[in-house]
């Protein structure tokens, strides 16, 4: 009886002490516990390279082979996602209020498949690649300089980004189909392939040398076609 006396009162200081730990008696140390704590670092807790296991039914190496995959789309997904903002800005001449328009909604396309490329990455228990400078470094699109450039060299180099994505991402896509990893071939498929088409289209069409008001004959000569000149 006397011991459990003893671990009772044992125990009741403990949770004093705990309970004066957490509510401190003075106004200053009170107003600490509502301070943020600021300027916290620590390691990673998960390495850029490294994967963690899921119950997804596949294979740590499959899992590793989309990883590595869907990050190098990723990183040049982001890099044509930017260069679209940047020519959004910086676009002008006589097409300027189409363009303009046009490569904002493209941007908020390729936004899209950002989140869907980089939270399966993180599905299959991986580590997206983010920040700018790692994509920088990741990226296969060739850099585009600071300043402000021409509408057909703009649309141009926007169409060459979609045709590396375009390549990248079917040869991923079959991979992904061989190795069983079949949310890795759909969204390849269904978002990335099918939403790069698409954007081709538009921009291309812009580069076609079709005059606005006034037809020219077959032999592309200048002159009026037969039809319009009666």
């Amino acid at each position: 009886m006397k011991t459990e006396t003893n671990r009772s009162a044992k125990k009741n200081q403990k949770n004093s002490a705990v309970l004066n730990q957490a509510q401190p008696s003075s106004p200053n140390s009170r107003k600490a516990l509502a301070e943020p704590e600021v300027n916290q670092r620590s390691p990673e807790i998960q390495k850029f390279d490294a994967r963690i296991r899921l119950p997804l039914g596949l294979s740590d190496k499959v899992c590793k082979q989309s990883i590595a995959a869907l990050n190098q789309v990723l990183a040049d997904t982001i890099t044509l996602r930017d260069m679209y903002k940047k020519h959004h800005w910086q676009v002008s001449g006589a097409t300027f209020y189409q363009l303009h328009l046009l490569f904002d909604k493209h941007y908020d396309e390729q936004s899209k498949i950002v989140d869907l490329l980089a939270e399966r990455i993180q599905l299959l228990g991986g580590v997206s690649i983010a920040m700018a400078h790692d994509v920088a470094e990741t990226t296969k699109v060739e850099r585009v300089p600071k300043g402000r450039e021409e509408v057909p060299v703009q649309i141009s180099r926007l169409l060459s980004a979609h045709e590396l994505i375009l390549k990248e991402a079917r040869q991923y896509a079959r991979a992904a189909d061989e190795a069983g990893d079949d949310g890795t071939n759909d969204l390849m498929v269904s978002d990335v392939v099918r939403t790069n088409e698409l954007q081709v289209w538009f921009l291309a069409e812009h580069l076609a040398k079709a005059p606005l008001t006034e037809t020219t004959d077959s032999a592309g000569t200048g002159e009026k076609s037969a039809q319009s000149a009666h």
